[in-house]
């Protein structure tokens, strides 16, 4: 009876990693709408802030209005409407905390299904060797690891989101306030598609069990399980990182771009010929970060 349990076990472990998966990504969308939602609504006071960026008074005009809004929406809407009205005040250890959530729960809601294939190849080569009496660590390990790469870029996106707001180039809605940025971003993404560097980061990304065999295989202990993940993480950060400041060109808050992102990251791992679809996107971000600065002339 107890083999029969643990092959039943066995069998279903494919249903609770992708169970596991869809909701850690739902959850993750879910939080990514309601702070929309919540920045949507801190937004009233923004416009007196954008209006003229170079003046004095504009500087002051927010910082009043950001404290008032705890009084109304409660602390966590009032962090969000700190960090719209940013370009007015310095970043508290509050804000910075939002913002590293922010971008950690976006990051994983972006890139787990990407990562999907990956991870239940990972479940699967457990399951059989568990069946032969060899079993190795938890997928759930390798799945952190992962995980983790992803919100150690979440780190560094949190201090470019801040280096940007210092310098006045971004707007409440977290969106470049620069149409000259803007140009730099989109050609700086394009012609990152076409470096060695994003061929080699794809390749590992695109094929799980080539990245595994070239990775001495998978591991048993915890510890390698997590370090294995956390290699293939940032094999993936080095694939999508210039992707993901995309987001400051369409808004780190818009969930149409961040889902359109999304889309074009699973298509460029699982989709056949997706190097050749990083390549038209990459001339097609070139030919419009050039367009965005040529009308400028």
């Amino acid at each position: 009876m107890g083999d029969t349990a643990l092959e039943t076990l066995l069998r279903r472990d494919r249903v609770i990693v992708v169970a596991a998966l869809v909701t850690l990504t739902a959850i993750s969308w879910l939080y990514i709408l309601w702070l929309a939602s919540a920045m949507d609504m801190a937004g009233p006071p923004a416009p007196s802030a954008s209006m003229d960026m170079g003046s004095g008074m504009d500087m002051d005009m927010p910082m009043d209005m950001p404290a008032d809004k705890p009084m109304t929406m409660g602390a966590q809407q009032g962090a969000m409407a700190s960090m719209a009205g940013a370009v007015a005040a310095p970043w508290s250890a509050t804000t910075f905390a939002y913002a590293l959530v922010m971008w950690a729960v976006m990051m994983v809601g972006m890139m787990v299904p990407s990562a999907t294939p990956m991870i239940l190849l990972y479940a699967r080569v457990g399951r059989k060797a568990a069946q032969q009496g060899k079993p190795f660590a938890a997928t759930g390990f390798f799945a952190a690891g992962y995980l983790s790469a992803w919100i150690l870029f979440a780190l560094v996106a949190v201090l470019g989101q801040w280096l940007l707001d210092r310098a006045l180039l971004l707007t409440p809605a977290l969106a470049s306030a620069s149409a000259v940025l803007s140009g730099i971003v989109l050609t700086a993404v394009g012609l990152f598609q076409f470096t060695p560097l994003k061929d080699r980061c794809l390749s590992q990304c695109q094929a799980p069990l080539l990245f595994i065999q070239s990775h001495g295989g998978f591991r048993r202990e915890a510890g390698g399980a997590f370090g294995l993940g956390v290699r293939h993480g940032l094999y993936c950060v080095g694939c999508c990182w210039a992707l993901m400041a995309l987001l400051f060109v369409g808004g780190v808050m818009n969930v149409l771009w961040i889902a359109a992102i999304a889309i074009f990251v699973l298509a460029e791992k699982v989709v056949p010929g997706g190097r050749i679809l990083s390549r038209i996107a990459g001339a097609a971000l070139v030919l419009a970060g050039l367009w965005q600065l040529m009308a400028l002339l």
